[in-house]
């Protein structure tokens, strides 16, 4: 485990120099990409450690192949490399789907077994891609439950993000009703005018963060925004890893190392 003073990173934050890399999706459209001369996944873990960091988030779309044998090989690079893999991020899969829902769980459930696979402390998953009603927002905890209770050997967590999750009430009434399910708190993904207090609501059960900032449009980083969200995690006795996101304003990526640690010195100001 990892807390907020070590330095980590979603990787996201550096889908340019991964060359953007994507693959299907639970009904199997899409196909596996990446840009031609990218950093190789199974360097990122020195990469990162060459560059201070401790610890790091994947998503599942990051993974070329779900091959057994890579998975343990990425593992070993993260472990040779002292990369604590905070969370397994699964991106894709819809739990409230109007009529695949099952289809979708299975979905998840296979990379949830990646997540375990890779070592990974906690395992992210969407809580559904409709707008929250008291039936759908069951359905998911349950469905969220039991995925929880298949995968024991990882924390489950879900994350303020995406249709089922639009404010403190829908994220509260969820982990109310979902057992062994814990929170990941993304600093970012909400906008509403009052979004620091909305965040302040759910800020005891969040495990581990995407500590997203916004930019101006001049591209300079909103520190003041920045500084604030993350003196609210503070507040509420935050421990958990403070994984920095970053948007590129460069299709290739190149400014992507530089927006984090300009980010970083704002994490530092604030947790030191």
């Amino acid at each position: 485990m990892i807390g907020p003073t070590d330095k980590a990173v979603h990787a996201w934050s550096l889908d340019g120099t991964l060359g953007h890399p994507r693959v299907p999706g639970p009904d199997g459209s899409g196909s596996v990409t990446r840009a031609a001369g990218a950093l190789d996944l199974l360097d990122l873990p020195a990469e990162l450690s060459r560059r201070g960091y401790a610890g790091v988030q994947l998503a599942h779309f990051q993974l070329p192949t779900r091959d057994a044998s890579y998975l343990e090989e990425l593992r070993s690079s993260l472990e040779s490399s002292g990369i604590v893999l905070d969370a397994f991020l699964v991106d894709d899969g819809d739990l409230t789907h109007p009529a695949d829902a099952d289809l979708h769980e299975r979905w998840i459930s296979e990379r949830l077994d990646d997540a375990l696979a890779l070592g990974a402390d906690h395992a992210r998953v969407g809580a559904g891609r409709s707008a929250p009603t008291p039936e759908l927002l069951a359905s998911s905890a349950r469905r969220l439950s039991r995925l929880a209770d298949a995968h024991t050997g990882i924390r489950l967590v879900v994350e303020n993000w995406r249709e089922m999750m639009p404010d403190a009430d829908a994220v509260l009434a969820l982990l109310e009703q979902a057992e062994d399910v814990r929170l990941l708190i993304d600093l970012g993904n909400w906008t509403m005018p009052d979004k620091h207090e909305q965040l302040a609501r759910i800020a005891e059960y969040a495990v581990t963060c995407h500590a997203k900032a916004h930019r101006h449009e001049d591209g300079r980083l909103d520190d003041v925004d920045y500084a604030r969200s993350l003196r609210m995690l503070q507040d509420a006795g935050f421990t958990g890893a403070l994984a920095m996101v970053n948007e590129s304003s460069r299709p290739d990526g190149s400014d992507e190392w530089d927006g984090l640690e300009q980010e970083h010195e704002v994490v530092r100001r604030v947790f030191g």
